[in-house]
């Protein structure tokens, strides 16, 4: 429990004729720190359209302390509500509408950018959520543990090179583990919104794993350390979902 502090301040009113205190009158600082109020990602809700919010598998302040319960409402609730709204508002002047999202990606006309960030938007963070859960980390087991000591040599080597990966990407973006076209492991990095599956990836693949490092995803709790963000997300970092990822992508 704080104390409360008070401070004493002592009116001097000075007379021409004699200087004397004449009161003292105490104000106290404000009683409690306010608290934040964080709601419940359950009662967020998207406009009608295509494609649906997803849901967040964990309350708001379940990845505490490597994630903070603001950054997670702000982020959810805020930036990806918007994405997904915006998305659908895209594809109402689309011709083609009963596509996946994955292959809307694919086929992206890349100049065409309030789809491309929105769609973007909307798949990337649909596989961060997955990425990340409370009381997690570790390393991955069993297939994929063998893939990323096959093509990286160790999961040091991985984790080294896609912390790399996520400290030198310029401004906002991503950074990815993907499974090529020929089922080996890649470590890529994506500005802005964009993503792996896109026509104008440099390192195409399908996702496995996507860490976000948009500002919005960590300067709260981090400010400027993105590097210590980065470190955070290993400690969250869903594997099991990870090798679900992985053993659908090398059986497609």
């Amino acid at each position: 429990m704080k104390k409360f502090v008070f401070f004493s301040f002592f009116l001097l009113l000075i007379s021409c004729n004699n200087k004397k205190l004449t009161e003292v009158v105490e104000v106290p600082l404000p009683a409690a720190e306010e608290k934040l109020t964080i709601g419940n990602p359950d009662d967020v809700k998207a406009d009608e359209g295509i494609f649906e919010l997803k849901k967040l598998p964990y309350d708001y302040d379940a990845l505490i302390p490597h994630i903070d319960a603001a950054t997670m409402e702000i982020h959810y609730s805020k930036h990806y509500l918007a994405y997904t709204n915006n998305l659908n508002k895209a594809l109402a002047s689309e011709e083609e509408t009963d596509l996946t999202i994955e292959e809307i990606l694919k086929k992206l006309d890349m100049k065409n950018a309030a789809l491309r960030n929105n769609a973007g938007g909307y798949y990337n963070h649909n596989l961060f959520w997955d990425n990340i859960t409370p009381k997690a980390g570790g390393q991955p087991k069993d297939t994929l543990a063998s893939s990323i000591k096959r093509d990286f040599g160790s999961y040091a080597n991985f984790e080294s090179a896609f912390k790399d990966a996520a400290n030198k990407q310029f401004g906002s973006g991503w950074a990815w583990l993907v499974t090529d076209e020929t089922g080996k492991l890649q470590i890529t990095s994506t500005p802005n919104q964009d993503n792996p599956l896109m026509p104008i990836a440099e390192i195409k693949g399908i996702p496995i794993l996507a860490l976000d490092v948009w500002e919005h995803a960590y300067y709260l709790n981090y400010q400027n350390k993105r590097s210590r963000y980065i470190d955070a997300f290993f400690k969250i970092i869903n594997w099991k979902k990870v090798e679900e990822r992985y053993k659908e992508a090398i059986k497609n």
